[in-house]
């Protein structure tokens, strides 16, 4: 298989955004990267940092926060992006997509606000007490498909390359650690190497933690916010998310990026909605 290159893989293709006037662009949200009916949150995330990275003088999300207000289907869609601030080393915008509901009302889905800058511009000084995730090799993890039947296997799962770390899939054969961890290896299926943007992604495309603390069924988030910390080398990247506290029908997500080089590139925090049985 030829290696799709950035800017060519699916990934691009599918968070594209056509300009249609000044801050405001179409996109296309594609039903390759749902789980169930609903349009994966990391990949919204992605096709709105794309719009801003149109609209602000920066190039790369440092920060990007995202409130997810309704779910997002597979079809139309409508971004509007504008820039809030812009100085030296970084700028600051805001954006959103809407849809169309049944009745052909415009229903926003998701709202966000992020700053940018550019991160080949940061210093290399490096002072850090974390490490990266113990994960067996890669050809010795679980590949998210192994052991579904294929006729339930989520759409999004044929667009991404995710071998998981079999310490942390006790829940697929229902013997969940209750420890809240999930752990893997994470590419594009078509060989494209990360950017900024799919780190984006990444924070959001691992099975839910709630697995592992016993609870099935979607998780769907409320809030999501990402760190970008440095452009990340070619080659999967490392992905550790991890729950510490579940409490009134809710849960927090912590996850940590790594690339091939053990560089600590991207951070994140969400807070989901548990469906308690």
């Amino acid at each position: 298989m030829t290696e799709a290159t950035i800017g060519a893989g699916a990934f691009d293709r599918d968070t594209a955004v056509t300009a249609r006037e000044e801050g405001v662009y179409g996109a296309e949200l594609s039903d390759q990267w749902t789980i169930g009916n609903a349009v994966n949150g990391g990949y919204l995330l992605a096709l709105l940092g794309r719009a801003l990275g149109d609209v602000l003088p920066h190039p790369d999300p440092f920060t990007i926060t995202a409130h997810y207000l309704t779910a997002s289907r597979p079809g139309p869609a409508t971004v509007r992006a504008a820039t809030v601030r812009v100085g030296r080393t970084l700028s600051t915008g805001t954006a959103s997509l809407a849809q169309a509901d049944e009745e052909g009302r415009e229903v926003e889905r998701i709202r966000v606000l992020a700053t940018y800058g550019d991160l080949a511009a940061l210093p290399d000084d490096v002072r850090t007490s974390v490490k990266p995730p113990q994960i067996p090799p890669y050809e010795q993890c679980l590949g998210a498909k192994d052991g579904m039947d294929p006729a339930n296997v989520p759409p999004i799962t044929h667009q991404v390359d995710l071998r998981l770390d079999p310490a942390t899939v006790g829940w697929a054969v229902g013997e969940p650690s209750g420890r809240g961890e999930v752990r893997g290896w994470f590419g594009l299926a078509d060989g494209r190497d990360h950017d900024p943007l799919s780190l984006l992604l990444a924070v959001d495309a691992l099975p839910p933690t709630a697995f592992d603390l016993g609870l099935s069924g979607w998780v769907p988030t409320v809030e999501l916010t990402v760190h970008v910390r440095h452009r990340p080398a070619p080659g999967p990247v490392r992905v550790a998310i991890t729950t510490r506290n579940l409490a009134g029908g809710f849960l927090e997500e912590d996850a940590e990026v790594w690339d091939s080089q053990d560089r600590l590139v991207a951070q994140s925090r969400q807070l989901a909605r548990a469906l308690l049985d």
